[in-house]
């Protein structure tokens, strides 16, 4: 491990100053991702600045009938409490799907969703990976890709020596759940505050597979604020894993349905969490049955690009996530699931 001084400022201003002014510094919350990164190598700061205490730890309701989600609050405390359960189920699922009970107890709101990818050769710093190190290539083409990315790549085979080629996949339940409830981020940063759409939050590769989201260096997430939702709102998320416990999806899928309207993102399918916006247009209004979820999402995945490797790729990935979106909008609207 890399030697890296620590700081433990004295409030949430403090602490964005001394990250910003320090081009290699990383704020440090629960730790889960980062602890690890720091003991492999990946992560390699000069400055540690610990915001836990700093941020609230509460929900709240907030004036429009939403929540608000403090930051430091942990997926523990969040997938536990009554008003999440009774009106954002899909969160709550999706909270409690992620890791260990030990390891929620730690992770936090603010956190969670920036975790960095479980790429094996982002976390293997004898290979080349354009994440960890821009410019070096990619190691995952042409290798091991059952967990890897079919949609936002560039290309079906990509060129694993090109600076911008990333296959890696976002590893984040919880960010897939808050990307189709349309949550907001607030944010603190060296000029003061801002608000993002969570569904902008996260980034494709492009030109800089390294960068993971829109953040600016020094920025801080404060809170994460979920939206009120109609009267008979109904919501759920669905996991598929190699293993029941202390897995990362396959494929995973959150779905609201609210009215006539219905929002689709998926996980374990691309470099962020992943709205199935040509999906949930052909689908708003509809009737949701199989055959015209089927369809809707045939053409959610037409720009799919499967990638072949070691044990015979991901291309498996593309009819999983049709059924799995079938399975999750069958459970959420049973009297049109013909």
């Amino acid at each position: 491990m890399k030697p890296f001084a620590y700081a433990r400022p004295a409030d949430v201003a403090e602490a964005v100053r001394d990250v910003a002014a320090e081009p290699t510094a990383v704020f440090l919350a629960g730790g889960t991702n980062l602890v690890d990164h720091l003991k492999l190598g990946v992560a390699r700061p000069d400055l540690v600045v610990d915001v836990r205490t700093l941020t609230s730890r509460e929900v709240t309701d907030l004036p429009d009938g939403g929540l608000r989600l403090g930051a430091a609050s942990t997926n523990s405390e969040v997938a536990a409490d009554r008003r999440v359960l009774e009106r954002y189920p899909v969160l709550a699922q999706a909270l409690l799907a992620g890791a260990t009970g030990q390891l929620r107890n730690t992770a936090t709101t603010g956190g969670n969703p920036l975790q960095r990818t479980r790429c094996v050769y982002f976390g293997d710093v004898t290979t080349p990976c354009n994440k960890r190190e821009p410019g070096s290539g990619c190691s995952a083409v042409g290798g091991y890709t059952r967990y890897h990315a079919v949609l936002g790549t560039t290309a079906a085979l990509p060129d694993p020596t090109a600076a911008e080629t990333c296959i890696a996949t976002h590893p984040s339940d919880m960010a897939v759940a808050l990307a189709a409830l349309d949550a907001q981020v607030q944010v603190l940063g060296p000029t003061g505050e801002r608000t993002i759409p969570f569904t902008e939050l996260h980034r494709l590769p492009g030109d800089d597979p390294s960068k993971d989201t829109t953040l600016d260096h020094g920025e801080l997430i404060t809170a994460i604020d979920l939206p009120p939702l109609l009267a008979g709102t109904r919501s759920a998320y669905r996991k598929v894993r190699d293993r029941a416990s202390y897995a990362f999806a396959l494929v995973s899928v959150a779905a609201v349905v609210s009215g006539t309207d219905v929002r689709i993102a998926l996980g374990g399918v691309a470099h962020k969490p992943w709205r199935a916006t040509r999906a949930e247009e052909l689908l708003r209004g509809a009737e949701l049955t199989g055959h015209a979820v089927r369809t809707a999402m045939d053409a959610e995945l037409a720009a799919a690009q499967p990638q072949p490797g070691e044990g015979g790729g991901n291309g498996f990935k593309i009819p999983l996530v049709n059924r799995t979106v079938v399975a999750t909008l069958r459970e959420l609207t049973p009297e049109a699931s013909a």
